[in-house]
């Protein structure tokens, strides 16, 4: 599956728009991740399990887009967008949304 955020794929042109679709996740801090990251913010730098965290989701959210493509039918997705929002306190949405497509190879590519 190739997946951009450009509105092209370089070599391959598009023959079949299909439609949008989507992926999402829902992820819940943890109390200890809190603890730490509170004495984290105290002298600074990364706080990596909460990068952590939001690289799982991203994975995540990006994995069920790819598949609601494939269960369309599509060999690719463009405009591959992220957007994450608050659901609750404590409590983030990652979304992950693009344009599934069917692209071939361009002759002379």
């Amino acid at each position: 599956m190739i997946v951009v955020t450009t509105e092209t794929v370089p070599g391959y042109a598009v023959t079949q728009v299909i439609g949008l679709v989507r992926g999402n996740t829902i992820r819940a801090r943890h109390v200890g991740r809190d603890i730490m990251a509170g004495f984290k913010a105290m002298v600074g730098g990364e706080i990596k399990s909460y990068t952590e965290l939001l690289t799982k989701a991203r994975e995540e959210a990006l994995q069920r887009m790819v598949e609601d493509a494939q269960r369309l039918g599509a060999n690719a997705v463009v405009n591959l967008r992220f957007s994450t929002s608050s659901v609750m306190q404590g409590a983030a949405e990652l979304f992950a949304y693009g344009t599934a497509v069917l692209v071939q190879p361009q002759q002379g590519a």
